[in-house]
């Protein structure tokens, strides 16, 4: 590994974006799907994510108009 000039090494927030981005790529290797749903996605990076349910149509409307 090659750092930077002035650098203390290597830079600990890209290490772990390059980890969680390895575990996508297993994820979905290893799904059977065509595509990871936002949900598995969620689910492999130990996120919650607040989403509004899809089956409700009242959920998507824009709060603005």
């Amino acid at each position: 590994m090659v750092a930077r000039r002035g650098s203390a090494g290597p830079d600990p927030v890209a290490l772990i974006e390059i980890d969680l981005y390895g575990d996508l790529m297993i994820a979905a290797s290893s799904a059977d799907e065509d595509r990871l749903s936002p949900d598995r996605i969620d689910e492999v990076l130990g996120v919650d994510a607040d989403r509004p349910d899809r089956s409700d149509p009242a959920a998507e409307s824009d709060p603005g108009q």
